[in-house]
């Protein structure tokens, strides 16, 4: 055994507990592999309907499409409030960065969410089960994205207003004594 205790964090690159929930995941992937076996993973019907197709497209669509477009939009959202602040040293400064970035977010978790249902993916078995059509998926998911907006907006001015009026009340508080 080594003589310093951080030993493995040095050679692995991480505490132990991660690699102990890693092989947790991998085993629980491996079971469900076998439990639905490689005819129900590759569907030799309808190709882009397998399980194994969704999954090996959902990594590549996050890893190289969505995930640098967060970045950019991220770095942009942030060069923003540094060109104001630069503009202006004194005054009310309310960063409006996470009041555009959780409506976005939700709005997107939300959309693969509804995904399936937009694109009407599996229709006859949902009306069968259902008895519903999906077509108010689409409206739904755009009335809660448009409903998370304006939370946001809402949101923001509170915060806003709350921030000017103790800007005021300071400044009042100056001249006063």
């Amino acid at each position: 055994m080594p003589a310093h205790p951080g030993w493995f964090r040095q050679m692995y690159g991480a505490r132990p507990r991660h690699l102990l929930v890693l092989t947790g995941c991998f085993l629980l992937a491996g079971y469900a592999v076998l439990e639905l076996g490689p005819d129900q993973l590759f569907d030799s019907d309808v190709w882009w309907q397998s399980p194994a197709v969704w999954f090996l497209g959902g990594a590549i669509v996050v890893d190289l499409i969505l995930f640098p477009l967060c970045s950019a939009a991220d770095r942009v959202l942030n060069a923003v409030p540094r060109a104001e602040r630069t503009a202006r040293r004194r005054g009310l400064r309310v960063p409006i960065v996470n009041y555009i970035r959780v409506p976005v977010l939700a709005s997107g978790l939300l959309l693969l969410l509804f995904f399936p249902g937009i694109i009407e993916q599996g229709k006859d078995s949902h009306l069968a089960a259902t008895g519903h059509t999906q077509e108010p998926f689409l409206g739904r998911w755009l009335w809660l994205s448009v409903l998370f907006c304006c939370l946001s907006v809402l949101a923001y001015a509170i915060r806003y207003g709350a921030g000017r009026l103790r800007t005021m009340r300071s400044i009042e508080r100056e001249r006063d004594d």
